[in-house]
């Protein structure tokens, strides 16, 4: 049988409606791939559910480029009968009963759930490597981590196991990973998509998001995901858009900004130079660039660590082995239940994560600490939206450095942070950020740079990452199994 899912989506639709493929051939040929990688991308396949909506799939929807396409969850998003973990002992075993909205959008769209997708446990880490059931791995080196949270759906794209994977974003958890293996991951304006069904982490943060191999076709995915939810009160009421409309237009006179900060010594020498090799096609290509400062955006980790850890141990609290998920069998007493679940059920990030949410929120340290933080992160939107009065978009490296090894000490836990201290900016401002791959490292690793926007303005994000995309023209290939 032919390859179809290493061809672009316009192509594999075409070959759908001819008949000259069907869903259940494109099925079949992901679980092939899947069952032969050493990716460590998945932690739960539906595979007989799979094949059987494959199966039922008879009429090819010429109008829904996406009808009969495979794609792959996140393991924090809630899927009607497929294990939801979220990469946890403590949910090892929990079955959802209901989807989320974003699951049901793509359901009725006849895209097909092929399975859920490994993470860092409650998406708490920068590396994925918290996971319960094993870091997954990077398709470019496999001795490489693939970037965290959402490490598994950037492996899964990247490694060609899927052409589409969901993920999620607290603080750059899409863009980094995606960063890292050379996927494209757009991180939307925080209330674009419903976070119903969303396991929640850091509830003014998290935010569902895309990972595909190319702008055109994220762009595509993230038209049929959007919409006001009466199920979620911080979802935007805004009217459905293309966003591919932009694709394919000039750029010429476009305004950017580069943070100063974005393009310091923070940031390896080896991505700088890329970037500016970026920003130098750029300006020859008629867009006018200048480096700009944005107010402070070097606090960003610390406001994210105070405001993440603190939502955090609020929203966890509802594990506690009575409801659901994994609970310690012989409890002295209700304390006891309560203190062996947990300390058993969760993974020690997520619990020193806790210890330190929990002590942010106690008593007079809301005020000193998290309502402090609130107030300076309001400062940091103020000062991106006043950028976006004289620029049309920002850009600047997604990562410090390319993905580092997965046997790098984790006992530092002030790196995790660090790893993303590019990314967390746009989701203390909750704006809209995409990444895309600009360049191989020598030693042959993905590097990527991400395009921010203003809030709601995803179409002109793809506009510019459309443009460099098609310059730039890495292709870049299926990489797994290349070990260095």
């Amino acid at each position: 049988m032919n390859s179809y899912l290493d061809k672009n989506l316009k192509d594999i639709h075409e070959a759908l409606v001819n008949k000259e493929v069907t869903p259940l051939d494109l099925v079949n040929e992901a679980f092939e791939r899947i069952k032969k990688s050493e990716l460590n991308a998945f932690i739960t396949l539906d595979e007989d559910g799979a094949k059987n909506f494959a199966k039922s799939l008879k009429n090819p929807d010429k109008d829904n480029i996406l009808w009969g396409i495979p794609i792959a969850i996140k393991d924090n998003i809630s899927t009607n009968g497929i294990r939801t973990t979220c990469a946890s002992k403590i949910l090892s075993n929990y079955v959802p009963i209901f989807d989320a909205t974003v699951v049901k959008k793509i359901k009725d769209k006849n895209m097909i759930i092929i399975g859920k997708t490994n993470m860092d446990e409650f998406a708490m880490g920068s590396s994925s490597r918290t996971s319960y059931f094993g870091a997954p791995k990077n398709p470019w080196n496999l001795k490489r981590i693939a970037g965290g949270s959402s490490g598994g759906s950037a492996a899964a794209v990247a490694g060609g196991l899927v052409p589409f994977a969901l993920g999620s974003d607290t603080g750059g958890s899409i863009r980094q990973p995606a960063a890292y293996t050379g996927c494209v991951g757009m991180k939307p304006t925080y209330g674009r998509i419903s976070r119903f069904g969303l396991v929640a982490f850091a509830s003014s943060l998290d935010q569902i998001g895309t990972f595909s191999r190319n702008v055109y076709e994220n762009a595509s995915l993230l038209n049929i995901l959007c919409g006001k939810d009466e199920k979620d009160l911080t979802s935007a009421s805004k009217e459905a858009e293309d966003f591919t409309r932009f694709i394919g237009e000039d750029i010429k006179g476009m305004n950017i900004g580069v943070p100063n900060y974005f393009m310091s010594d923070i940031v390896s020498p080896e991505i700088r130079e890329k970037v500016e090799n970026v920003i130098t096609l750029l300006k020859e290509s008629g867009v006018i660039v200048n480096f700009i400062d944005i107010k402070y955006i070097e606090n960003a980790v610390t406001l994210y660590q105070i405001i993440a850890m603190g939502e955090a141990s609020s929203n966890l609290a509802r594990f506690d082995g009575i409801r659901y998920g994994y609970s310690y069998e012989n409890p002295k007493n209700i304390d006891d239940l309560y203190l062996e679940t947990r300390s058993n059920g969760f993974g020690k990030e997520v619990k020193r994560r806790i210890m330190v949410g929990s002590y942010i929120l106690s008593g007079d340290n809301a005020k000193k600490y998290y309502d402090k933080a609130m107030s300076i992160r309001s400062d940091i939107a103020k000062s991106f939206h006043d950028a976006f009065k004289k620029y049309d978009l920002i850009i600047g490296p997604t990562t410090t450095t390319t993905a580092y090894l997965l046997t790098d000490p984790m006992d530092d836990p002030l790196k995790s942070f660090m790893d993303d201290v590019l990314v967390i900016p746009v989701n203390m401002a909750g704006l809209p950020g995409l990444n895309i791959p600009i360049a191989l490292s020598k030693d042959n690793m993905p590097i990527g740079m991400q395009i921010i926007g203003d809030s709601f303005d995803e179409a002109k994000i793809y506009k510019l990452g459309a443009f460099l995309e098609k310059k730039l023209n890495l292709n870049l290939p299926r990489k797994e199994n290349i070990n260095e």
